[in-house]
């Protein structure tokens, strides 16, 4: 599914690598069938941005989006593990689970980065990656209501890996104004995962990532950045 490659690029940071691919990126987004026309269109604001606006305000934008809040990190496990000590566990799995499946990371690179996660699943066959996307629905639905009033642009890019694996995306209002950072934090704030004393840590594959997923939906407590995804396609 080299579609999810594609969209695993438009959430990496506006870089001026990923300015020189977007017309390939483009491209590839509009001939592939399983987006649909109406999603293709909604992801034209989006890639045309990446492709002609200014990188600074580019790089501002996101920073600003994907950076300072809690609720909209790009990374799994910080909606999954927060600050637990599981989650380092968490991504020593994972990890493992990309080696075996191919994809060695770059030094620094975390695997729980989404557009890693993405690119991950678009080299695995079509079955997989739509069972991988199904286990992080409820993580992709969230971002997608995070960022629809914030950043309609991106918040498309969510809708569309959603209409891949199968879920509409819906709109839930946001509890706090736009601006406010910090409202948003506290109203998204609960209680990190945590796992209880028996249970095995030992085992490690794609079941033990499903199992860990299931978790979303609970908060992310540390922001971490990682934006070495890559965006050939």
């Amino acid at each position: 599914m080299q579609v999810l490659k594609a969209l695993s690029a438009l959430l990496c940071y506006p870089s001026p690598e990923l300015r020189d691919a977007m017309g390939d990126i483009t491209l590839l987004l509009a001939s592939d069938p399983a987006l649909g026309d109406a999603t293709i269109t909604a992801l034209g604001p989006l890639t045309k941005a990446l492709a002609t606006e200014d990188p600074f305000d580019l790089q501002a934008g996101y920073v600003d989006l994907f950076d300072r809040g809690r609720r909209l990190s790009l990374h799994l496990f910080e909606h999954v593990h927060g600050e637990s000590r599981d989650r380092g566990q968490a991504m020593v799995d994972l990890a493992q689970v990309y080696e075996r499946g191919g994809l060695l990371l770059e030094a620094g690179e975390l695997p729980d980065y989404l557009p890693t996660f993405l690119e991950f699943a678009s080299t695995r066959p079509d079955a997989e990656a739509l069972s991988l996307l199904g286990e992080i629905v409820p993580i992709l639905t969230s971002m997608h209501d995070g960022t629809a009033a914030r950043a309609p642009n991106y918040a498309a890019v969510f809708a569309a890996i959603l209409h891949i694996a199968g879920h509409k995306a819906a709109v839930v209002p946001m509890e706090a104004p736009v601006d406010d950072l910090a409202a948003l934090d506290a109203a998204w704030e609960e209680t990190a995962v945590q796992f209880g004393p028996g249970e095995d840590i030992a085992g490690c594959g794609p079941d033990r990532l499903r199992q860990r997923l299931r978790a979303a939906g609970r908060d992310a407590r540390v922001s971490e950045t990682g934006r070495d995804a890559r965006v050939t396609v």
